[in-house]
C-alpha cells in the first residue's frame, strides 16, 4: 500500500446571487472540462445546497493546486460576477500549504494542516 502525503484539497463555497443559479450551473461543465486536462488533479466535483455551490477537489501537492487555480482563472472570474466566495479552505500537509500561502493570502482562506490519516488499500 502507498499513502500520498502531499495531497492538497481545495474547498470553495460560492453563494450564488439571486436569480443567477442557472448561469452559474452553465459554467460547471467548462470548469470540469478545463480541469480534466490537469495531470495532477486527483478528483473534482460540484455539489449544491440551496443557493450555495461547493467544489470538492484534490491535487498532488501545491504544484497541482496552484496549476489548477491558474488554469481555471478566467472561469473563476466569470463565476465571481454572479456569486460571492463564502468560504475558502485549503487542506494538506504543512510543507505543501506553506508553498501556497503567499499566492493565496489575498483570499483570506482557512488553512487546515494534515495531522494523520490511513492509506487507501491498493
Amino acid at each position: 500500500m502507498s499513502e500520498h502525503t502531499n495531497i492538497v484539497s481545495i474547498h470553495p463555497y460560492f453563494k450564488v446571487d439571486p436569480g443567477k443559479m442557472d448561469a452559474f450551473k452553465a459554467l460547471l461543465p467548462a470548469f470540469c472540462a478545463t480541469t480534466a486536462t490537469e495531470p495532477l488533479c486527483l478528483g473534482y466535483d460540484f455539489t449544491i445546497s440551496d443557493n450555495v455551490i461547493f467544489c470538492r477537489e484534490s491535487y498532488l501537492g501545491a504544484e497541482g493546486a496552484l496549476a489548477h487555480i491558474n488554469n481555471v482563472g478566467a472561469l473563476l472570474d466569470e463565476a465571481m460576477k454572479i456569486s460571492q466566495l463564502l468560504r475558502l479552505e485549503f487542506h494538506g500537509p504543512a510543507e505543501e500549504l506553506d508553498k501556497m500561502r503567499p499566492h493565496m493570502a489575498s483570499l483570506n482562506p482557512l488553512w487546515f494542516v494534515r495531522e494523520c490519516g490511513m492509506p487507501k488499500p491498493a
